[in-house]
């Protein structure tokens, strides 16, 4: 019973928030529009200052880990190549780049750092997870869509140059960099400087939340349901059953594993749709996937959970 509380106590909050969003777009105080826009400034700025505090206080040595970015890195790439192989059983070319997608990409960085915030009071080894999968993600979409797509070899080449900018120039990363060159430098926070990034870090979490809470139509989750079940699956059971044995192999625990966890398991993103639109797919299956696996995830991610604490590794 202790072990199922400890998981409800860090999965509850972490999806009451998304469902105050949810009602909040229900009763009219926050449309899609709104939501877009304020998705996009914790993207821009409250979620990589919150990486840059927790980076800059700690340790450049004790932080970078280089086994666990290349495991992540490891792991990403060869769930790419799996979700693509499983792809292949569609008889509907036309869904194939955003199936594989909808499989890997997970919200890593809001959803995730929300969800290890909450049981250890910072962001842990979320940056550094970070830093060994999502580049790969962005780079791994734009090839994997540019390819699927019947237009790739007139756009294929500018959308990938496009991309791989935007993924040098992802706020994410740059939060990243600089605060591990911060604490790189030994560089000294003053007071008032670490007050003021101390406040936007700490509405990070909850605007970001209640953000894709209020974006959430479950209508959509409905529509190209065999696919967006069989991806929901895979993202959410598939992956976490097939690596999260080889990361305690591996010797991850605590913070680690609960990282890997995110990585594996959490929802997929919803840049996923974003980012198949604006590369001509229908985006109806990237849609679907977000909305199921943003419901599910609270059950899946909460069982993982129990499982990883009733066996000592959390």
């Amino acid at each position: 019973m202790e072990n199922l509380i400890f998981s409800l106590n860090a999965t509850v909050p972490v999806f009451m928030l998304m469902v105050l969003g949810l009602l909040f777009h229900k009763i009219g105080w926050m449309d899609e529009e709104f939501a877009s826009k304020m998705n996009k400034f914790v993207f821009k700025v409250p979620l990589p200052v919150l990486l840059f505090r927790d980076l800059a206080a700690v340790d450049f040595k004790e932080a970078w880990d280089p086994l666990f970015v290349l495991f992540c890195f490891v792991v990403t790439m060869i769930s790419i190549l799996i979700s693509a192989g499983i792809s292949f059983l569609w008889k509907d070319r036309s869904i194939q780049g955003e199936f594989i997608q909808a499989c890997y990409r997970s919200s890593a960085a809001i959803l995730g750092i929300a969800f290890i915030q909450n049981i250890y009071g910072d962001s842990g080894m979320a940056p550094l997870m970070i830093i060994g999968s999502v580049p790969l993600y962005n780079v791994m979409a734009v090839l994997v869509l540019s390819v699927t797509n019947p237009g790739a070899e007139k756009s294929g080449e500018k959308m990938a140059v496009k991309t791989l900018k935007g993924v040098v120039t992802n706020p994410i990363i740059l939060g990243i960099t600089a605060g591990l060159l911060w604490s790189a430098c030994k560089l000294p926070m003053p007071r008032m400087l670490d007050r003021i990034v101390s406040n936007m870090a700490g509405v990070a979490t909850p605007m970001g939340l209640m953000a894709m809470g209020a974006a959430f139509d479950i209508r959509k989750a409905f529509a190209r349901a065999g696919a967006a079940v069989t991806a929901s699956l895979i993202k959410l059971i598939g992956f976490c059953a097939l690596f999260l044995p080889a990361a305690v192999w591996f010797g991850f625990r605590r913070e680690e594993l609960i990282a890997i966890l995110i990585m594996l398991g959490s929802s997929t993103t919803v840049t996923c749709f974003v980012m198949a639109k604006n590369m001509g797919h229908e985006g109806v299956l990237s849609s679907s996937a977000v909305m199921l696996t943003t419901l599910l995830s609270a059950f899946t991610l909460t069982g993982w959970l129990y499982v990883l604490r009733s066996l000592g590794l959390v």
